[in-house]
């Protein structure tokens, strides 16, 4: 299978991991605009998530001769590691779906900054206490200046006025819960992998980055299974809205599930470097490209105060300098 084994090379796949979970949602504003409702966009989503996890596992996953082939993988793996893998599809299924529903009511701005960054500060603490690397004041010290910018932009955002129809505080809320719930898939998906997946043999039992992110896919399509029809019942909506739907409408799902899934799969393919740990917190600086997106492209804070503007700026201090800290952590 495809493995890294440089540290510089396990960076960059983190910061692609940055890009893309930061980009997205992009697509699900795209199709917001035509008036398609995220629960309709998120079946396409969701169907490109396991299936760019099969995809991986085939080729990616099963050439080389590093490491062990996927159908190699499936053979020996444990039951409960193969539970954790499909356990965290579901977690993050529920708290992707509450983070899509507060960029909807309160932007990608806000709803970005604090559900990924509580996502970020509890999924690094939990993935550290797994698999301790990294240096440790670096890395937390990095944590707490990226708390420091979800306060900012919670502030920022409390000072733009009201638009009818929309709930900040429910938006909001959707956000918290979201990052909490976001926080603990990545260390379970981290705990049913092998620590030394570039090597021959695996840990026996545990699952390959390939081979976990098909288990992943197949929690995350089967609990969408139910979670997705209730939002689309509470909307109003039926399955036949989404058959309806235009192919462009259909492909930006379809885009987005692919983005997120490759970021995603450079994301655990460098853990195996770095950490799981520090690649999480990496990845998370999607918060701050996400961030830029709904500042400068979306105009999210279009007619907010002169003082939203400083607090926007220190937000956009803190996640750098927090990010930062911890690719030095690395070190």
């Amino acid at each position: 299978m495809f493995v890294v084994t440089d540290a510089g090379l396990a960076t960059l796949f983190c910061v692609i991991t940055m890009l893309g979970w930061g980009s997205w949602a992009n697509t699900q504003k795209l199709a917001g605009k035509d008036k398609w409702a995220f629960p309709l966009y998120y079946w396409d989503y969701a169907i490109a998530v396991l299936l760019l996890g099969v995809i991986l596992a085939a080729t990616l996953g099963s050439a080389g001769s590093a490491g062990m082939s996927a159908a190699e993988n499936v053979r020996q793996a444990g039951t409960g590691q193969m539970l954790r893998a499909v356990w965290s599809g579901v977690l993050f299924n529920v708290s992707n779906i509450l983070l899509v529903y507060a960029i909807d009511a309160a932007g990608m701005a806000v709803a970005f900054p604090i559900g990924v960054g509580l996502a970020l500060v509890i999924g690094t603490v939990a993935s550290y206490v797994l698999a301790p690397r990294g240096n440790p004041a670096l890395l937390f010290t990095g944590v707490g200046l990226v708390v420091f910018a979800i306060v900012m932009s919670a502030l920022a955002y409390s000072k733009l006025p009201r638009i009818a129809g929309r709930s900040w505080a429910k938006g909001v809320a959707a956000a918290v819960l979201a990052g909490c719930l976001m926080g603990f898939f990545y260390p379970q998906l981290a705990a049913s992998m092998s620590p030394a997946f570039q090597s021959t043999p695996i840990r026996a039992g545990f699952l390959t980055p390939y081979v976990a992110l098909v288990f992943f896919g197949v929690g995350h399509l089967a609990s969408n299974l139910v979670l997705n029809t209730v939002f689309m019942r509470a909307g109003g909506l039926s399955y036949g809205d989404y058959f309806r739907g235009t192919p462009r409408l259909h492909l930006l799902g379809l885009l987005g599930g692919i983005i997120w899934t490759v970021a995603l799969a450079a994301n655990v393919i460098a853990s195996g470097v770095v950490g799981p740990a520090i690649a999480y917190a990496l990845g998370q600086g999607a918060t701050l490209v996400a961030a830029i997106w709904g500042v400068a492209i979306w105009r999210e804070f279009r007619g907010a105060p002169g003082g939203a503007g400083r607090l926007i700026a220190l937000m956009f201090a803190g996640y750098s300098c927090g990010l930062v800290l911890v690719g030095m952590a690395t070190q």
